[in-house]
């Protein structure tokens, strides 16, 4: 009989471990998580994901990297999304200041660390500057400036990360319904008025002459519901679709769709279409894009107070989305928008009308799981088994 050996996150996630005999971890080999069923609680969500082709993940940024949550982070996640740290008001805090990479590199150290893949966000956005920078030093700008600002920045950010980051969100929130645009961009941000549609292009071209082995990724949400500013999924699909076929007929480098995964609680069962949000993948499927679910979590405005209530909910809606999500074989990975409630940015930006705790994610402020914690396990260990994005040479190191 032959001795099994340990393996380590990263050739489990790749797809690239070997058990006994030489066999690939990978289709059928997925059945140790059902093996280990009655003890799933046990194992980390990264694991349960890899089994069948997955990425699980989570965004995390610097400041909230206390002991308890460095741990947790560094157990359950395979991908670490950098949450606020390669945002322009961390980066580059005004005009005149120089790009500052520190906080950047504590989180890729953080990442390789624990062995987990990064993408980096966002290279092009029309948020994140801060208060540094003034409306007219963003949309006052003449096109030659913008440029050699935007662009400057991005190949010099990608550069100084190269071959350290497994994907970036080049372009973030750039398409809009209601876009005067009749491809569907958005025209009322810095970039688009100072530059032109064109910057989106840019990005993705730069992204790849700086960085040509790293996923490029647009990323954009409101498709699954009427979101909490009232758009309705259906023309945001619609202006998506139109956009991300602009960009592909001028043989623009996009490589994979992030679909955000922002979910609005408020009559999600009624108002969640199955079969149209599953024809929706698949047209992005049928492009060649992979799909990443990149910042999942669920605002609980319209479910009661009551937190034992309210959890049990969230965690239907979790179970309910990833049951429709991941039956779509060109999703790779799922990422969320944080792991602990003790850190989740709709709590500070969109507080509860009744006072109560935002508890939108996996676990709660003590670090302890939560029914979404394990609708999410369940949802990861019974997908259909699909081949990994990412390859383990594709990130040997030293």
């Amino acid at each position: 009989m032959h001795e099994t050996q340990p393996l380590s996150r990263r050739s489990v996630l790749l797809g690239t471990a070997t058990v006994a005999g030489g066999a690939l971890l990978a289709g059928p080999a997925a059945g140790a998580a059902e093996a280990a069923g009655a003890a799933h609680h046990r194992r980390a969500l990264w694991k349960d994901a890899a089994a069948n082709g997955l990425a699980f993940g989570s965004s995390v940024a610097t400041w909230q990297l206390d002991d308890q949550y460095r741990h947790v982070h560094g157990h359950e996640a395979a991908v670490m999304f950098t949450e606020d740290d390669l945002l322009w008001y961390r980066l580059k805090p005004s005009l005149k200041a120089p790009i500052n990479f520190s906080r950047g590199d504590r989180m890729v150290q953080f990442a390789e660390r624990h062995y987990q893949l990064i993408i980096g966000a966002h290279l092009a956005w029309d948020e994140g500057f801060g208060e540094g920078w003034t409306e007219d030093e963003l949309f006052g700008l003449k096109r030659q400036r913008a440029e050699r600002l935007l662009y400057g920045v991005i190949s010099k950010e990608v550069g100084h990360y190269r071959g350290r980051m497994d994907g970036w969100i080049v372009a973030n929130e750039v398409t809009d319904p209601e876009s005067r645009d009749k491809h569907g961009f958005r025209t009322n941000v810095p970039w688009y008025q100072t530059i032109g549609p064109s910057y989106i292009a840019h990005s993705f071209h730069l992204a790849k002459e700086h960085d040509p082995h790293a996923l490029r990724i647009i990323n954009e949400f409101g498709f699954e519901t009427v979101n909490d500013f009232g758009d309705r999924p259906g023309p945001r699909k619609r202006a998506f679709l139109t956009a991300l076929d602009r960009l592909l007929d001028q043989n623009v480098p996009v490589q994979a769709v992030g679909i955000q995964g922002h979910l609005l609680a408020h009559r999600f069962a009624e108002r969640f279409h199955e079969h149209k949000y599953r024809r929706f993948l698949r047209e992005i499927a049928d492009r060649g894009l992979h799909i990443l679910i990149t910042e999942m979590d669920i605002m609980d405005d319209g479910l009661p107070k009551n937190p034992q209530i309210r959890d049990r909910e969230i965690a239907d809606i979790y179970r309910r989305y990833l049951d429709v999500t991941l039956d779509e074989k060109a999703v790779k990975a799922v990422i969320a928008f944080g792991l602990t409630d003790r850190y989740t940015w709709l709590q500070e930006d969109f507080p509860r009308d009744d006072g109560a705790q935002r508890r939108p994610l996996a676990f709660d402020t003590r670090m302890d799981k939560k029914p979404a914690y394990f609708a999410i396990s369940h949802a990861l260990r019974h997908a259909p088994q699909r081949k990994a994005l990412w390859h383990l040479e594709k990130f040997a190191r030293p």
